[in-house]
Formats: structure tokens, sequence, C-alpha cells
């Protein structure tokens, strides 16, 4: 990336608040600059806002995406259940009196005090700051599989959970016509690499959605839809007790869907599926929610990271050195962090959005004290339970470790839980207006064939024809027949045409 020789500067933007001070001359206001526009970075940058003025501190937001995702939702707006525009949060609507920059962040100089930003377009640029709050989250842990990077589908953000819905009803639209019994077997193997709630969520809520929409298909049966869940460990959801686990396992088997525990993707190469254990078939479809690692930005930076390339904190979200030394003016929490859990000494707090949204939270009201020379406040959080959507009216929890709950109820909290966690009001009003929008007039099941490249056919049709052949020499017996008298014998002609 091109740097500049001269003292760090920022971009010149629009926003008074993001052009930098004279060289030499401190600013007015102390800048926060907080990484990451996820739960961690809004919810912090909300909570200092409300803590401190603009003539307390400026606040800076950076997200190669204008909005938050809140990822829980994400196996519902797969399933049609909610309008995907509903599950994130616009940061210029939530984060009113917040600077926001889109663009990825590319390098972190703490000891300098700047971060490398990349818009979406155009040339890098640098931005100082006062106090630095990490929030970049994590992305998906891939490995190297044959054929995974070509044929498989993530499921991190909003965008994935759409094409994974529209790719799922596009195959069942396709194979309704389609009579090869082996391409439609294909077209109908929905594989699912991941046992952890998000892969159990989304393979639950999509074959919900798939039989609900085979329903209005007769050139289909239920039977031929296949799905298959694969899962390295032993077990599935290791988040609740092995009971709940077992229960979700049953319920799963009794709506046929196949499950290989203790087994791992091998191949998938042109969606031939070939598992650990000599199991091969086709699919054309394979979802990977195997796993999170930190965002791999952290590596290109100065700030302290443990083995699996978190950044290090103290129970207070200070980011601190391996020895346990605080490193000044810096903060960290979510999937990114490895913030020590209290409630489990020797453990971290687990990277889910309950967590996240409460860490948020507390950065924003550990640096408001900070920045009125007070001392900051530990985080601790008990965990309240894990809940998890397993279709429409199914689910599972378990609160507060000891209370499981199964089924209608279950779903019921699920909903309910997430609904009220979900940020502005806006959102929650309208989510809670979907579903009942989805009870009284049922959900729609449609596939958006274009949606991911939406110009193809006007690609398609701004080509020019290509030029036709010159038409053969009639054979001797029609040689002297005129062209209306040949055209008017045609098969075509006496009613005689077939289909291409």
């Amino acid at each position: 990336m091109p740097q500049s020789s001269a003292a760090p500067v920022d971009a010149a933007r629009p926003a008074g608040a993001l052009m930098s001070a004279p060289v030499g001359k401190p600013r007015k206001v102390p800048r926060v600059l907080v990484l990451g526009g996820g739960t961690v970075g809004l919810y912090s940058a909300l909570r200092l806002r409300r803590r401190l003025g603009k003539r307390d501190a400026a606040i800076v937001v950076v997200d190669p995406r204008p909005y938050m995702t809140y990822a829980p939702f994400l196996p519902e707006a797969a399933a049609g259940s909610i309008d995907p525009r509903n599950v994130v949060a616009p940061h210029r609507r939530a984060l009113k009196g917040v600077d926001v920059l889109q663009g990825h962040v590319t390098q972190i100089e703490h000891a300098s005090r700047r971060v490398q930003i990349t818009p979406i377009e155009g040339e890098p640029y640098w931005v100082t700051y006062d106090h630095l709050v990490v929030g970049l989250g994590s992305v998906a842990r891939t490995l190297p599989i044959p054929g995974l990077a070509e044929q498989g589908i993530g499921f991190k953000n909003v965008e994935e959970a759409i094409a994974l819905r529209n790719h799922v009803l596009g195959r069942i639209d396709v194979a309704a016509s389609t009579w090869d019994p082996e391409l439609r077997r294909k077209m109908l193997t929905f594989v699912f690499v991941g046992g952890g709630f998000a892969g159990i969520e989304a393979l639950a809520e999509v074959e919900d959605m798939a039989r609900y929409a085979v329903r209005k298909y007769k050139q289909i049966e239920q039977s031929e839809l296949r799905f298959v869940l694969v899962e390295g460990s032993r077990r599935i959801l290791p988040e609740v007790n092995e009971e709940l686990g077992g229960y979700t396992l049953e319920q799963l088997r009794k709506r046929d869907i196949e499950i290989f525990l203790s087994t791992f993707l091998n191949s998938c190469v042109d969606g031939h599926i070939v598992l650990s254990d000599g199991t091969e078939f086709d699919a054309e479809t394979v979802v990977w929610t195997a796993g999170v690692k930190a965002n791999p930005v952290l590596q290109d930076s100065d700030l302290p990271l443990d083995k699996l390339g978190r950044v290090i904190c103290n129970a207070r979200l200070q980011v601190t050195d391996a020895d346990g030394a605080v490193v000044a003016d810096a903060w960290a929490a979510g999937d990114c962090a490895a913030v020590p859990d209290l409630y489990n000494p020797g453990q971290f707090c687990p990277p889910n959005a309950q967590h996240a949204l409460r860490e948020g939270n507390h950065i924003g009201d550990n640096l408001a004290l900070v920045l009125r020379s007070a001392q900051p406040t530990e985080y601790k959080h008990r965990n309240v339970g894990a809940v998890a959507s397993l279709g429409m009216y199914k689910g599972v929890a378990q609160m507060f470790g000891r209370i499981k709950v199964r089924g209608f109820l279950a779903w019921v909290l699920h909903r309910s839980y997430h609904v009220f966690a979900m940020p502005t009001f806006n959102r929650k009003l309208r989510i809670a207006a979907g579903w009942t929008g989805s009870v009284l007039l049922r959900r729609e099941v449609v596939a958006l064939g274009s949606l991911h490249d939406p110009r193809a056919e006007f690609r398609a049709a701004s080509v020019p024809a290509a030029p036709k052949a010159a038409p053969a020499a009639p054979a001797s017996g029609d040689a002297a027949l005129p062209p209306q008298k040949a055209e008017k014998d045609s098969p075509a002609a006496k009613g005689d045409a077939r289909p291409a």
C-alpha cells in the first residue's frame, strides 16, 4: 500500500471531525477510532456517544459495509421468515452523532496511533486517533479442501444468506423441469458442514423452507429432497448440554436429515462429495459453517495477539501484552479478542452475540470513565443461556444452565430474545410485523434467478448476433421449385414442426 513519508494525516472527508490537527498541535477533542461496525463497534460507539457529548470526544467507525448484521437472524433470513433488509442496522441511521467511514482496515500502527484504510474505490489513506477500539470480528475458518473454494457457500453475512436461499429455491425450480434422474438427485442434495449453532440453525431453517416450497411442485416428491450434515466431532450443538444436543439430533433425523458425526469433508470437486468415512455422492450445494477465526488483518498490526490470532485483553477489555502489561489507549472485544471469562477462570468469553453486545457497551462505559480520568471496571457476564431455532415453530433452549426447553416454547424464546436484542426500534417493529404477516399470509418461497448477476441477460442481448451461414445448395430434386413452393412443402408448413 502506498505510504506518505510525511507525518500521519487523515483523508479529507466532508465531516470536519475527520480533519487532522496541525502537526505538533494536539487535537482539542480526543478522537476514538472504532474498527468494525458489527455488534461490538456499533454498541461501543452508541454507548460512548450517550456518555459523552461531541465536545468531549469525536467518534469514528470504520467498516467495509454500511450496516451492522445481526448474525443470529441470518438463518431465518435465509429461510424467508425475516426480510433480509431487517436483519441489518444501517450505520448512518443508527449511529447518530458518529462519523462513519466505509472501507477496509488494511494496516494498524498503534505505536504511531494511526490506521490505514482502503476505501471501496480510490487510494488508501491514513487516519490518526487518540484511542482505538478493535471490534473487527471474525471470518470463516476454511480448510484447504479440494473444491471448497469453488463450490462452497459461506454463512457469515446477509449477502450469503440471500444467496443460499436463492440458490436452494433455484435448484428446486430447475429440478422440477429436469428429467435426468442423476442430475435431479444432484440438484436436490444439500450438504451443510459444521454442527455448531450456525450450521444447525441454517440447516434446519433451510430444510423447513425447502419442504414447504416443494409442496407446490407436482414434479418433485418430498423424498427427493436430501439434506446432509457433516460434523467432525462426536456431537452437535456443543453450546448446550448433551441432552439437548441429543434431542436436536433425534429431531433432525426424524425429518430424514442424514447426519455424519466424527466425519470430515475430504473433497467436493465439481460437486462430487467425498467424506472421510468413504461415503461419496454428488451435490450442487455445499454450505460451510465449520467455525470462525479472528479477522486476519490483525496479523498486519503491532497489537499483541495470542496463538489463535486474537487480540490479548484483560477483564477491563484493555489490550495487554503477553505479560499482562496494559497497552495504552487500545481496547478490544468480540470475536477478534481473547476476553477472560471471570465466571469461568482460565477460559475466554465465547464468540457469540450475547457477549459481543455487552462487551461493546462495557467498552463504551470504560472509555467514558477513562476520558473523565476515572478507573475502568471489569467485564463480567454470567451466560443467560442459549436458544436455537430448528425451523418454523421448532427450537431448543437452555436457560441459566439448568432450564431446558424444547419445541414451540423454545422457538418463542428464541424469537423474543433476539428481537429485543436487535438494535433500533425501527428494526424490532419491522421484524415483528414481518412475523405477523408470515403467520397470516404464509411466507414467500420464490427464487430470483438473476439476482446475483442481474446484467447477464442484458449482456447477452447486447452481443451482436453471429452472421448466418450461406444457405446450402438445394438438392437436385428441389432445384426447379420456386422458394415459395419449397417453403410451402416444408414440414413446418405442414404442421410437422417439433420443439427444439
